[in-house]
């Protein structure tokens, strides 16, 4: 089974971008999501962005995913 967790693009540089999980930024590929802008949320699986994906829905998920993990 594989997992992609939302995240909130941060900003742009060529082919990569900086997000933001749970107040931690990493660097992710765009390559695959050539459309994301700054401030959209993605799909980020293994280091990339594999879609652009609506913010209600991204902030929904991430709650669930807080709430399995016990964080409030």
């Amino acid at each position: 089974m594989c997992l992609a967790i939302p995240a909130l693009v941060k900003s742009i540089d060529g082919d990569t971008a900086e997000v933001e999980i749970g107040g931690v930024l990493r660097r992710a590929g765009i390559v695959l999501t050539p459309e994301v802008k700054e401030g959209d949320y993605i799909l980020l699986h293994t280091g990339y962005a594999i879609s652009v994906i609506d913010k209600d829905d991204a902030i929904e998920t991430l709650e669930v995913l807080n709430e399995i993990a016990g964080i409030k």
